[in-house]
């Protein structure tokens, strides 16, 4: 009979203080649990088994919400209680953590030191599943322009030529530019390949004359810099 019992309950044989919806309103949604907060983002259960019950089998599937965070929509899907719809709904939910984290809403952020242009980036590309080459078009001051994307590739490979990454430049009017990469196996550490590649972008660069501040690997929480590094 218990068995039956915890198979049956639902989000309304909760307390009110135990529901997630009802837990956020009274107590904020940093009182929340993981699982609760994924709960919400799904909405609903399936048959005798309630939201909260769906999101820990999602959270477990995933290996937790760093696993979650890489995940696809086809993998969520395969989730019983998910499916498309809601799968849809939790990478929605995940994209929109990741722009807040990125970017200010009205302040032209300033790269003053390479980790001032880690912190920008690494929200929105740090943990991609595909690997993308970007660049950050700056100002005289090194202001935040806009951020471009200008290759992206399979998951251990980008083509990137350095007219695709000037272009941008100078259709941008800028003075500098950070470019970046990521590498979605999370470790930053460079390859030959993206010596090399920066070695023709400081050539391609001082020909153009637009001066390459650094060139940027994200890891999923972690960054390598050329120029920290001494290598630029």
């Amino acid at each position: 009979m218990l068995i039956v019992a915890v198979l049956c309950s639902t989000m309304r044989e909760l307390s009110s203080d135990d529901r997630p919806r009802e837990k956020l309103l009274r107590h904020g949604a940093a009182a929340l649990g993981d699982n609760e907060l994924v709960a919400l983002v799904l909405g609903g259960g399936r048959p005798r088994t309630s939201a909260l019950g769906v999101a820990n089998e999602l959270l477990r599937a995933q290996s937790g919400l760093h696993g979650l965070v890489r995940s696809t929509a086809g993998e969520l899907a395969r989730i019983a209680g998910v499916g498309p719809a809601k799968a849809a709904q939790v990478l929605a939910a995940l994209e929109l953590g990741r722009r807040t984290l990125a970017h200010a809403p009205s302040a032209r952020v300033q790269f003053r030191v390479p980790g001032d242009a880690a912190a920008y980036l690494l929200p929105a590309f740090g943990s991609r599943t595909a690997e993308q080459f970007g660049v950050v078009l700056l100002d005289t001051k090194h202001r935040v322009i806009r951020t471009a994307i200008v290759a992206s590739g399979s998951l251990n490979a980008t083509v990137v030529q350095p007219r695709d990454v000037y272009r941008e430049a100078i259709l941008g009017a800028a003075a500098a530019v950070v470019v970046f990469h990521n590498h979605p196996s999370g470790d930053p550490t460079p390859s030959p390949d993206d010596f090399a590649l920066t070695r023709r972008l400081i050539a391609a660069g001082v020909l153009i004359g637009v001066d390459l501040v650094d060139h940027l690997i994200l890891g999923d929480v972690r960054y390598w810099s050329f120029k920290e590094m001494g290598k630029l």
